[in-house]
């Protein structure tokens, strides 16, 4: 008697299955790219640990409750292409500083792109940014993935040039975007990311 009890409970040990960890590999980093009256619902929506603003100067922008100070860039500068007086163009300080802020991003969480309608300045950005953290991926590819995340994205070209010249990329960056072209026409574009493969080095 007590041998079969002995060989039902092994059996039984054998068949139950044994309690096993789950491996959770971790989230692709992303930038995620909006309006600024989706600012809000896009952080709480993902989670970000950095938003960077790229707006006109005077725009009051209430920085989301979860997200420090030192984790908000804001570069205040007009949606224009060539100098127009009584606006201001981006520049190079601006950039430098957007490249500042990426190269500081952990990439745990991720970082909110955001302008004023989501459609030229944040997309631009956020393409500027993905270039500079795959060095190693094709430009042309990051545009037209960014292209397919949105269909309305028609990103500042004068940005992307500057980047391009600075990061050295040869006009590639910039005939990516030129190649794209305009994107739809629309008030407001609607929010979209961008993964982030991280580097194998």
């Amino acid at each position: 008697m007590r041998s079969t009890v002995w060989f039902t409970r092994r059996r039984r040990e054998k068949i139950a299955p044994r309690p096993t960890e789950r491996i959770r590999e971790p989230a692709m980093p992303a930038l995620h790219v909006c309006s600024l009256s989706r600012l809000a619902d896009t952080v709480a929506a993902t989670g970000a640990s950095h938003v960077a603003t790229l707006i006109n100067a005077g725009t009051p922008v209430v920085r989301p409750s979860s997200i420090p100070a030192a984790n908000h860039l804001f570069l205040g500068f007009n949606d224009i292409v060539e100098p127009i007086a009584g606006m201001i163009p981006v520049g190079e300080a601006e950039i430098l500083r957007l490249f500042d802020f990426v190269d500081g991003w952990s990439q745990e969480r991720p970082m909110v792109v955001h302008c004023w309608a989501g459609i030229s300045r944040s997309t631009a950005g956020a393409y500027v940014a993905a270039c500079r953290l795959m060095p190693s991926r094709d430009e042309a590819e990051i545009a037209r993935e960014l292209r397919a995340k949105s269909p309305s994205a028609t990103p500042n070209l004068r940005l992307v040039r500057l980047a391009d010249q600075m990061m050295g990329r040869a006009g590639r960056m910039a005939a990516a975007i030129e190649a794209i072209g305009r994107g739809r026409d629309a008030f407001e574009g609607e929010p979209f990311h961008l993964p982030i493969e991280r580097s194998s080095a």
